[in-house]
């Protein structure tokens, strides 16, 4: 029998000895595991590095039994999310001036995940779009510019 996210986060998170409650969410990307604990910060580790290495080796975990395995997002009491909407609401302010001055604007370096939601917040913009280097640095910087008009 194949294990499902949430009885693989559960058996990590036992065996580290935490102490918690895992929700289960659908969505349009994949599932959502929603930690609960009275341990969050412990969780969190320091910057979310822990709850981002979880997320990482479960995914891998997952995609090495099924290549096509849903994306899952690992997230303690929604740290995760309120991250990635301050994130979106920081990068749509800098497009905001690509979409006054015209000039291309250059983010931070930012991992695989973070690029993925950049990429997300403006793939349905029909004036700013976004650009990674190809080669395979592991932290890459995304470039705003605004799109080409097609004539």
């Amino acid at each position: 029998m194949k294990a499902t996210p949430k009885e693989l986060l559960d058996t990590m998170l036992g065996h580290l000895d935490f102490s918690f409650e895992i929700k289960e969410f659908e969505t349009p990307n994949g599932i959502t595991l929603q930690i609960y604990s009275p341990e969050k910060e412990r969780l969190l580790g320091q910057h979310g590095e822990l709850v981002e290495d979880m997320q990482t080796l479960l995914n891998r975990m997952l995609l090495s039994k099924d290549p096509n395995a849903p994306r899952v997002v690992v997230d303690v009491e929604h740290w995760r999310e309120m991250k990635d909407d301050n994130l979106v609401h920081r990068v749509k302010q800098l497009a905001d001036i690509v979409r006054n001055t015209g000039r291309s604007y250059q983010l931070e370096p930012m991992n695989s995940y973070q690029r993925r939601i950049v990429h997300n917040a403006f793939k349905d913009d029909p004036e700013i779009a976004t650009w990674s280097p190809p080669d395979s640095e592991r932290i890459k910087r995304i470039t705003l510019r605004k799109r080409q008009k097609s004539s």
